[in-house]
This record gives structure tokens, C-alpha cells and sequence, in this order.
């Protein structure tokens, strides 16, 4: 369906606003179904990023400055996400030795737990979304969007 139909515009639309309602529409979409697919774990997505960054890890600490340059939205509160996976046990922080000043965060087993059992779930949701592209659309896709974004 096209942007004009799904936004019932009988307006005529230049291409880069087009495109710019097209790039949000999808984020919209993909955002409001992976949500459904955290509700019943009680974790948001920004929660679920911070889990996968400390994953990535490999049982090495992560500081705030590295998961917050790692973060999708650059605009997370990432101290008040870490505080609240401590309160559901899904993380550790602690003091670094070195520098008291840092404060070292590492997944706990529950934490590694809970991403094991959305690994498929989350795996599907990406699948859903590029079923209807050839390889090479995907590929395509993916140029032309870092393409547009690199400006």
C-alpha cells in the first residue's frame, strides 16, 4: 500500500517527503510488532538493546559511556535502564576497582536466560519483515538506506 492510501492524503507529495513518511511509517510498524513481542517479558526495547550490548560483551563489564555508544536510540536514559534490569535481576553494576568513578554493568545468567528465549522470536520478526525481498532487494535496501542516512 502506498503512503498517500495508509495516510488517506489526496495531496500531491514530493518524493523527499515521501520518503521521509515511508522511512517513519516502517519504523512504526517494526517497532509497534517487536513490542508485542517483549510485552509479556516486561521489557522494553530500549531494555532489550542494553541486554544484547552486554551479551556482546562475552562476560567482560560494560561501562555507561560504552552501552549508551552502543545504544540504537542515542537519546536513552541508559543510567534509568540499567537500574531498572537490576531491579528484574537481568544485570549486575558495580564500582570499577580501577576507577571509582566508572560503574561496571555485566548480564547476569537470567538476563542471558531471557535473550536466549527471544533469540527465535525476534529472529522470526526480522524474517517477517524482509519476506517479501529477493536477497538482492535486501541488499539493495540496505545501501540505500545507510546511502540516505550517510548525508
Amino acid at each position: 500500500m502506498k503512503i498517500e492510501e495508509i495516510l488517506k492524503s489526496s495531496v500531491p507529495m514530493d518524493n523527499s517527503k515521501k520518503i521521509i513518511l515511508n522511512v517513519l511509517y516502517t519504523q512504526n510498524v517494526i517497532i509497534e510488532n517487536f513490542n508485542e513481542i517483549l510485552k509479556p517479558y516486561e521489557i522494553s526495547g530500549e531494555q532489550y538493546n542494553v541486554l544484547r550490548i552486554l551479551r556482546g560483551q562475552k562476560g567482560n563489564p560494560a561501562n555507561m559511556c560504552v552501552i549508551q555508544d552502543r545504544m540504537l536510540a542515542k537519546t536513552s536514559n541508559t543510567t534509568r535502564l540499567v537500574d531498572k534490569l537490576l531491579l528484574k535481576e537481568y544485570v549486575t553494576r558495580k564500582v570499577c576497582p580501577e576507577n571509582r568513578r566508572k560503574i561496571e554493568v555485566l548480564i547476569t545468567q537470567k538476563g542471558i536466560d531471557l535473550l536466549s528465549t527471544l533469540d527465535p522470536k525476534v529472529s522470526a520478526h526480522e524474517e517477517l519483515f524482509s519476506k517479501n525481498l529477493t536477497a538482492n532487494e535486501g541488499l539493495q535496501l540496505n545501501q540505500l538506506l545507510e546511502k540516505y542516512r550517510n548525508q
